[in-house]
């Protein structure tokens, strides 16, 4: 997700970019385009991410995107399907007021259930630049976050806890995902490479109604440390985390960097078995033709699955699905759906 992590869906609005308008900001009405059926090969789409949602047997995968099309309102939708072959949608969950914080392309949308209710992890650009200057021929380096918001139903509309994000104003951060680990939930998210060269994954600590955080950011791991980002790179990429516990209850992570057949995505490991770590980075790839941004979900049924984004050039993005096989102490692709 550095610079084009948005989500597309050119069969129903065009090769547009996602933003937010914040449906909590305003009176609740979000703008809704048509929905329309189609199949996930039809569509252009970037960080996909599924959430099984058993109280109402659908399956929702978060997306970025404009409504109504052509509109210069940005917004988090969701498709929804029962068979994760046949989607509906797009149906707005949440959008930009002009008077939120944030503006421009909303990246990396996640929906996930919590005590009951529906929280939406979404990273939004600000609209101010921080003070440090860029390295020559960098990226500017803009205020940057993940904000969580709340809803009673996957439907939304999802409304922020305030008008900022939960992650530190003055770090560029990406990707957040939410951890609930002995009962006490977490952010892992990702540190910006345009601010740090190194891309790491962190961690913080989130209050237990996911409104704010407590206590300040650990870092887990860095993008340079695995043995498969290739070495003296003036900049390293870390996106997407997305943690798993196996059925040996062995804690792992996978995540998204770029090597020489493109996106790659890889895993790290627990090596206490627990989200503080610290964490040992596998050799072997999981996913290396040019895909990642990945989300590890079961279907209804159990099947363990993985979704990811290949290949990642602009207009051809689409999300795969792949069967996943759980090891014990690592997973592997099984089989592509």
């Amino acid at each position: 997700m550095p610079i084009g992590s948005r989500i597309f869906i050119a069969v129903l609005i065009g090769a547009l970019g996602g933003i937010v308008n914040s449906a909590g900001v305003g009176d609740g009405s979000l703008s809704a385009p048509q929905a329309q059926t189609f199949t996930l090969t039809q569509t252009r789409l970037r960080d996909p991410f599924i959430l099984p949602d058993v109280e109402s047997g659908t399956y929702y995968l978060l997306t970025s995107i404009m409504h109504p099309p052509g509109s210069n309102r940005h917004g988090v939708s969701v498709l929804t399907s029962k068979d994760l072959q046949t989607w509906q949608g797009p149906y707005p969950i949440f959008e930009i007021e002009p008077d939120f914080w944030a503006q421009g392309s909303v990246w990396a949308p996640e929906m996930h259930r919590y005590q009951g209710r529906y929280y939406l992890f979404a990273t939004m650009n600000g609209r101010e630049k921080l003070p440090d200057e860029p390295w020559p021929d960098w990226p500017d380096k803009t205020k940057r976050g993940t904000q969580v918001l709340v809803a009673e139903t996957p439907l939304g509309p999802f409304k922020p806890f305030r008008n900022r994000a939960q992650t530190d104003p003055n770090l560029m951060t990406l990707d957040g995902t939410l951890w609930v680990e002995d009962g006490v939930p977490y952010m892992v998210y990702c540190h910006e490479w345009v601010q740090i060269k190194d891309g790491t994954i962190d961690l913080i600590h989130l209050k237990n109604d996911l409104s704010d955080v407590e206590g300040g950011p650990i870092t887990l791991l860095r993008a340079s440390d695995a043995p498969w980002t290739p070495p003296d790179k003036d900049h390293y990429v870390t996106d997407g985390p997305c943690l798993y516990r196996t059925e040996t209850d062995t804690l792992m992570m996978i995540w998204s960097s770029f090597t020489a057949t493109g996106y790659t995505t890889g895993i790290a490991i627990s090596q206490s078995g627990r989200v503080h770590g610290p964490w040992r980075h596998q050799r072997e790839p999981l996913f290396t033709a040019d895909g990642g941004h990945g989300c590890i979900f079961r279907t209804f049924e159990g099947t363990l699955m993985l979704t990811l984004h290949s290949p990642n050039r602009s207009g051809r993005e689409r999300a795969l699905l792949f069967e996943l096989e759980d090891t014990g102490a690592t997973i592997r692709i099984k089989k592509k759906w």
